[in-house]
């Protein structure tokens, strides 16, 4: 590579009132990404009861949403173009705040169809945030992008603790725990309903600068940064869905496990907040990429081994691994490419792709304990999953452009 790579340090934010209510628009909706998916597993055995469905029919509770994810994320840019940002973001707030409920309402195909439903309305803002923040704090993307993803993280903990006493405090049980996280999306959407009359059409493209982009299949460099965000989400959902039932059948009640992996998504924080400024500051990712995942071998190698008297320093460390590995990916959007085209493009092809291959994570995981009856080989799939995040990170940081400069 030339010199001429440029980095995304942070400057000083424009604390202007209709900046902060821009940002808090962002933080908003950031909320309401992940709580619809991190409560689910504290009361997957719940409504496995309720319901009388299989390990393997409730991981795939988890994985519709990634199937969703994957069907939407390339046409979502489209979307956005034709309706404009602000009016889809506002619009997939209230399609999940419908998704959530329908979820909640009554049998399996209700809450199946809830679940897609709700799915597709997250890979819009899965999709649109990045670009927003590529084009609206341009001078701020590191800061920018740990800023939504910490608040992402920080209600997904949130959930994920309060997901079992809340279905324990009432006669309607996993329902109204999965259930209340629609009241967040509706603030949200208030929140967010200013930005709709403000910005009612934007280009999340960007403008058409430099040299024409080869299709994406063809790159190496986007294949790394598609599996890599693949990986870590496989990680990440697997994790959601079943780590709860893990130790929950390792001797732990249920309201203790949703702790547990509240710990895990709060220990996420700092790290979802810091990654993005270092990778932005520095040309080759490379050496972020093997402390990772030195971290992730520590902390789901506890996990494998069944040392339950250490599980919240295992919580910890995935936590802190799987917070650093999301914030990283994120950033290998703009860090990997010239301009903001190329950038969304990078997007939809590593959202759609990658999480396709994060849905089979969780059907996997249940169905290895299905046929075994044991939870050796579902945690030996964690293991696996870290090899291959390594090498597709290796290939994802390296200082190169998807489309070298000429």
């Amino acid at each position: 590579m030339n010199g001429n790579t440029p980095t995304y340090r942070s400057k000083k934010l424009d604390l202007k009132p209709a900046t902060l209510l821009l940002l808090a628009g962002v933080v908003f909706i950031a909320f309401s990404l992940r709580s619809p998916l991190t409560s689910v597993g504290p009361v997957i055995s719940n409504i496995m009861q309720d319901l009388s469905i299989s390990g393997t029919v409730a991981g795939f509770l988890t994985t519709i949403p990634l199937l969703a994810f994957a069907a939407v994320s390339p046409a979502v840019p489209k979307i956005a173009d034709r309706i404009g940002m602000a009016r889809s973001l506002f619009i997939a707030l209230l399609l999940l705040a419908i998704g959530i409920v329908i979820r909640s309402s009554g049998g399996i195909g209700l809450l199946i169809a809830g679940t897609f439903l709700l799915g597709v309305a997250i890979a819009f803002g899965n999709v649109l945030l990045p670009g927003f923040v590529k084009m609206n704090f341009p001078m701020q993307v590191g800061l920018m992008t740990g800023v939504y993803t910490v608040s992402m993280n920080l209600f997904a903990g949130l959930a994920a603790g309060v997901s079992a006493p809340l279905a324990s405090a009432t006669s309607f049980g996993w329902r109204m725990s999965l259930g209340v996280w629609a009241m967040l999306a509706v603030i949200a959407a208030i929140v967010w309903l200013p930005q709709v009359a403000k910005q009612p059409v934007l280009d999340v493209s960007g403008p058409a600068k430099g040299p024409a982009p080869r299709p994406l299949w063809k790159s190496p460099l986007a294949w790394g940064v598609t599996f890599y965000m693949g990986l870590q989400s496989v990680m990440f959902f697997t994790t959601a869905a079943w780590v709860p039932e893990v130790l929950m059948d390792r001797g732990m009640d249920a309201e203790r496990a949703g702790w547990m992996f509240s710990l895990v998504q709060f220990s996420q924080i700092p790290f979802t907040f810091m990654i993005p400024i270092i990778a932005g500051r520095i040309r080759d990712q490379r050496l972020l990429v093997t402390l990772i995942t030195v971290i992730y071998l520590v902390g789901y190698g506890g996990l494998f081994s069944g040392n339950m008297a250490a599980a919240p320093l295992w919580m910890i460390l995935m936590g802190i691994s799987g917070g650093a590995s999301f914030g990283l990916a994120m950033m290998f959007f703009t860090l990997r490419t010239n301009t903001p085209s190329e950038a969304a493009s990078l997007s939809g092809m590593a959202q759609s792709i990658g999480y396709l291959l994060a849905a089979a994570g969780p059907v996997l995981f249940g169905a290895f304990h299905d046929l075994s009856g044991k939870w050796t080989a579902s945690l030996g799939l964690f293991l696996l999953v870290i090899v291959l995040l390594f090498l597709a990170g290796l290939k994802a940081g390296k200082d190169e452009k998807t489309v070298p400069l000429p």
